[in-house]
C-alpha cells in the first residue's frame, strides 16, 4: 500500500492510520505467533543413591560434597561396626560412615561407584559411605507424596517421596539422619 498526497494534512493522517492499522491486522492475521510462555513448575533436585536394593534420594541442599571413597582410613576403637574410620580431606579430619551397615544391612562393599556424601550435622561434616551413587535427579513439586514403607531401616529418615514415571523416589533426610540418638552415639 501506498499514500498517495492529495494536499490534505488531515486526510493523510487518516490515510497513514488506516494503513498501518491495516498492516497491523495483516500482521496479526498471517504472523506465527510467539511461543507461548511454559507453566513454571517448582522443581526440587536431589541426589541419587542406591542402598541395598533400594534407590534412594537425598536433597540436594544437604549435601556439602560429593567424594570417591577414601583410599585409607584411620579406625576409630570403641566405634560401633558402622562407623568406618576417619578421612584425610585435604587436610581435614572426616568420619566415615556406612550407612547401609547403620540403618541394619551388610557391610558396604565399595567399588568404582561407591560415593561418600558429605553433609553438615552442625558440630562438624561427616560423610556417609553409599554402594553407588547414580546421579542427580529433578522432580516435580505437584509429583511428592507421603511416606512409604521400605525395606530395611532407612524408613524412619524418610518423610517423604516423589511419585514420577511410574515409580516411587523415597526423600532420605540427612538432617533428620544427624538428630537420631542412635547416629549421635557412634561408641560401642
Amino acid at each position: 500500500m501506498t499514500l498517495k498526497h492529495n494536499g490534505s494534512e488531515a486526510q493523510d493522517g487518516v490515510r497513514l492510520f488506516r494503513v498501518l492499522h491495516e498492516m497491523e491486522r495483516r500482521g496479526w492475521a498471517n504472523g506465527i505467533g510467539l511461543p507461548q510462555q511454559e507453566e513454571q513448575r517448582e522443581r526440587w533436585e536431589g541426589v541419587l543413591f542406591n542402598i541395598a536394593d533400594t534407590r534412594m534420594v537425598v536433597a540436594l541442599d544437604e549435601v556439602a560434597e560429593i567424594l570417591n571413597y577414601p583410599p585409607t582410613l584411620t579406625l576409630v576403637p570403641g566405634a560401633q561396626p558402622w562407623m568406618r574410620g576417619l578421612a584425610n580431606i585435604r587436610g581435614n579430619l572426616l568420619p566415615i560412615v556406612d550407612l547401609q551397615a547403620f540403618l541394619g544391612g551388610a557391610t558396604t562393599v565399595t567399588g568404582r561407584r561407591s560415593r561418600v556424601l558429605v553433609f553438615n550435622q552442625g558440630d562438624g561434616l561427616i560423610g556417609l559411605l553409599v554402594g553407588e551413587m547414580v546421579g542427580m535427579r529433578h522432580f516435580d513439586q505437584i509429583n511428592r507424596t507421603g511416606k512409604r514403607d521400605l525395606p530395611g531401616g532407612a524408613g524412619r529418615f524418610v518423610g517423604f517421596g516423589f511419585q514420577q514415571e511410574g515409580m516411587y523416589w523415597p526423600v532420605f533426610s540427612m538432617r533428620v539422619l544427624a538428630q537420631s540418638v542412635e547416629f549421635q552415639n557412634a561408641a560401642r
